[in-house]
């Protein structure tokens, strides 16, 4: 019992060795195994293409599809490699018997191989001591050589036949599981490469041959049975193109492109190489457009490139492949042929070279990067192409300018769209060329993108979509030489009015419009900003009367709560939407909107919206036939709760008693406030002294005519507002003095300007401050020098004598004179 169990474990631990040890070759004949377990031990399930001898240990992909590179494929249930038969036992119990490789070339079926080992007198060497891996051509593979080459080595059996077996030895024994992709094994013929490769579907390769049957051990070393005879490689792929005849332009291309050389640098490589007549198909121009670009004509080539080998017979069914380029392409299979993105093209495959493997195809591969704006466009947007070209619009893109087409796909221009007058529709389409080269990762939020008609579309970005305007992009965007090419599912249709005067040229949305202006909430439907609004039409306040109206207006916050509950701040189109799931939106009034869009349909609250996605310069509307009620808010009010079962039929509303609404912040308006300040120029001041032979006449004049300056400020918010007016005005004071002079005075007149900021200032604002202070004074006037002893009377003072007069202006002239600049008043603060 303990030798049992000791033996079972041993066998686990063994079998967990080779797993974790084992490759995809290994796991392939595995599930194999696995498949066929129902017609005994030991037995594999393979597929054979129909109508031919290939077969396969299948992957899980081509054996439920029944067919390998898109043939039907029959199943055959064989021994697993290394089991055999045994006559009356099901399955394959007994293990195969182990052989040095002569003789184990006879237990695999390669009989052809082992006669031909005979010939070339290889067999005493293969049955002698040593390590050795065989790659031994199957007997079909012997067939398949071509008849004369196959003749001169059988003629010549001293040196060229052993030599070709000698390529297919190598000094050491490798199972499938030591045959790692991209390595070189240094073969038994003067030590050329055997270049291996190992797919992720079980298939290895050795120079492009397929191991058909792998890892029979044997004494000396373990056989491999390939499909088909290898021949030496010592080429580089550059050495191939530049000796091939057919290659000659692809030679020239790759020289001016600086790409030459690089084709004869190691490494592992699948070139799809373009024949001289595959050049020739693309046409002059174009050709001859792509040799002028070299961006273009690198491009080109290096999308003729994988940075791998891929041989034909690993390829199964259709597999995506990135180039050098950095796109992709799809290498497939149809039956015998390869393809390249669908296409039979591959005239002469499987070209082994010491850095990879060439493939020449018919036909040129050229990627977007290498193409026109114009020639990004696939059938899908054929009818957007043949629009664009038809009324000018093409002709009008110059080569040497960059574009970005936003083109919706054919299904976009119905039966209507098609019946518009083309000038209105050449317009349309102008919509659909923007100015500048625009790749899908440049787009964001809020951008500004102008088209060649002069109009400016929105960009917004949503959690699972990029739209822009009404339509939303599609997957398909391309980046071509000169432009960018964008898919869209629908035609665009750039916003021309504000909300407001969409709703009011509409005419259907009288009450809420009434509504809005009673709730002093118009000027959201007005301004600059980015909303979505709800819309509810007069249809939804149809079974109000006109008490219910006054009502309803007669509660401003209530009234505020409900229509303040169809404004979402964001913008928010139906394809923007996440398909499918509950869009929770918040709105001003601050509860969500819960909104699905599914089946190209939206609901708002399980109402339905009959129209959506009107697009406004400040937002989109979208219309509903009911009223939106927040669920989380009760009614306090017996009447209003009447007035909402009204318009309110997809939800119950909850009724508290005395509860009264909030007042909502109206921080999403914009106030426009006006600020209003009046000045003064320059006060001029005039003194004048006359006098006739007796009276010397002094006259002070203060004069100025106010300037008005309009300053308007705009605020955003909801302020709590003082308005102040101030008027500081006055008429010049005037100050006129007659003195009499006896004798015969000296006339002088004395103009003096005193040049000062506005002494009247009037100031409307929309703030809360101090009020404004204002402080005048006079002027002294100096009079040094003048000879004051003639003066007897002064005009309205006959009792002031000349000494008292003298000492009232020395006493003056001690305290300078004081001139109140507009500049320096005090002033309340914003």
């Amino acid at each position: 019992m303990k030798l049992l169990f000791a033996a079972a474990f041993a066998l686990f631990v063994l079998c967990t060795f080779d797993h974790a040890d084992s490759s995809a070759y290994d796991k392939i004949v595995t599930h194999s195994r696995i498949r066929a377990r129902k017609e005994g031990p030991n037995v594999c399930a393979l597929q054979q293409v129909m109508g031919t001898k290939k077969k396969y240990f299948s992957t899980c992909r081509n054996w439920y599809q029944g067919a390998i590179c898109g043939k039907k494929a029959t199943v055959l249930y064989e021994c697993c490699p290394g089991y055999m038969k045994m006559e009356g036992m099901r399955g394959c119990p007994a293990v195969a018997p182990i052989d040095h490789v002569y003789g184990s070339l006879g237990l695999v079926k390669a009989t052809s191989t082992q006669q031909y080992s005979d010939i070339s007198k290889l067999r005493p060497e293969i049955e002698g001591p040593g390590s050795y891996t065989f790659f031994a051509p199957s007997n079909d593979a012997w067939e398949l050589l071509d008849e004369t080459v196959r003749n001169a080595l059988v003629s010549n059996v001293n040196i060229e036949l052993y030599n070709a077996l000698h390529y297919h030895m190598a000094n050491k024994r490798l199972l499938t599981k030591d045959l790692r992709n991209g390595m070189m094994v240094t073969s038994m013929y003067n030590d050329l490469g055997l270049l291996i490769n190992h797919y992720s579907n079980g298939v290895v390769t050795v120079n492009c041959a397929r191991i058909i049957y792998g890892n029979q051990v044997a004494t000396n070393g373990v056989v491999h049975v390939i499909d088909r005879v290898i021949s030496a490689v010592g080429n580089t792929m550059q050495d191939t193109v530049e000796v091939n005849d057919d290659l000659t332009t692809l030679a020239d291309l790759a020289q001016s492109a600086g790409l030459l050389d690089e084709l004869g640098k190691p490494g592992h490589y699948t070139l799809f190489a373009p024949t001289n007549e595959a050049f020739e198909s693309l046409g002059s121009e174009v050709l001859d457009r792509i040799k002028n670009d070299k961006v273009a004509l690198k491009a080109l080539l290096k999308f003729h490139l994988l940075n791998s080998v891929q041989c034909s017979e690993a390829i199964m069914a259709g597999t995506s492949h990135e180039t050098l380029e950095g796109n992709n392409i799809e290498i497939g299979c149809d039956g015998e042929s390869l393809t390249v993105n669908g296409v039979k093209m591959v005239r002469q495959k499987d070209i082994v070279t010491t850095n990879g493997v060439i493939h020449l195809i018919d036909q040129v591969l050229v990627p977007d990067s290498a193409k026109q704006v114009m020639e990004l466009l696939g059938s899908s947007q054929a009818t957007f192409g043949d629009m664009v070209s038809e009324l000018g619009l093409a002709a009008a893109m110059r080569p040497e300018a960059e574009y970005t087409l936003l083109a919706p796909l054919n299904v976009a221009f119905s039966d209507e769209v098609m019946a518009i007058d083309q000038s209105l529709l050449k317009i349309i389409l102008e919509s659909h060329i923007l100015k500048k080269k625009i790749v899908l990762q440049e787009l964001y939020n809020g951008q500004q993108l102008e088209t060649i008609g002069g109009k400016f579309l929105r960009v917004f970005i949503y959690r699972t979509a990029v739209c822009i305007e009404n339509a939303c992009l599609i997957r398909g965007s391309k980046v071509g030489s000169n432009g960018a090419l964008h898919l869209m599912k629908t035609l665009l249709k750039p916003a021309q009015k504000t909300m407001y005067e969409i709703l009011t040229e509409h005419g259907g949305f009288k009450i809420f419009l009434s509504l809005m202006e009673a709730a002093g909430l118009t000027d959201v439907l007005r301004q600059e900003g980015d909303f979505t609004l709800f819309a509810p039409s007069d249809k939804a306040f149809s079974a109000l009367s006109d008490s219910d109206m006054t009502l309803l207006k007669s509660d401003m916050n209530a009234l505020r709560t409900i229509l303040l509950y169809h404004l979402n701040a964001g913008i928010f189109i139906g394809g923007g939407l996440e398909t499918g799931v509950t869009n929770l939106l918040k709105s001003l009034q601050g509860s969500n909107l819960r909104v699905i869009f599914a089946n190209n349909s939206m609901k708002v609250n399980a109402v339905e919206v009959p129209e959506s996605d009107i697009m406004a310069t400040n937002g989109v509307v979208h219309f509903v036939n009911q009223l939106l009620y927040p669920g989380d808010i009760p009614v306090g009010s017996q009447e209003l709760l009447i007035i909402l079962r009204k318009l309110i039929s997809y939800m119950q509303i909850k009724y508290i008693s005395g509860f009264r609404y909030q007042e909502i912040p109206l921080t999403f308006l914009k106030r426009i406030i006006t600020r209003v300040v009046q000045e003064v120029p320059d006060v001029k001041v005039t003194r004048v002294i006359q006098g006739e032979p007796t009276i010397t006449k002094v006259t002070r004049v203060i004069e100025g005519q106010p300037s008005v300056t309009k300053v308007t400020r705009v605020i955003e918010g909801q302020p709590s507002v003082t308005k102040v007016t101030r008027v500081i005005e006055g008429q010049p004071s005037v100050t006129k003095v007659t003195r009499v002079i006896e004798g015969q005075p000296s006339v002088t007149k004395v103009t003096r300007v005193i040049e000062g900021d506005p002494t009247i200032t009037k100031v409307t604002r929309v703030v809360s401050g101090p009020q404004y202070s204002v402080s005048t004074d006079t002027s002294n006037i100096d009079l040094e020098g003048t000879d004051l002893s003639g003066i007897t009377t002064i005009e309205g003072t006959s009792d002031l004598d000349t000494d008292t007069l003298t000492r009232l202006i020395q006493k003056g002239r001690g305290s300078p004179s004081r001139r109140v600049l507009a500049g320096n008043r005090r002033r309340g603060r914003d």
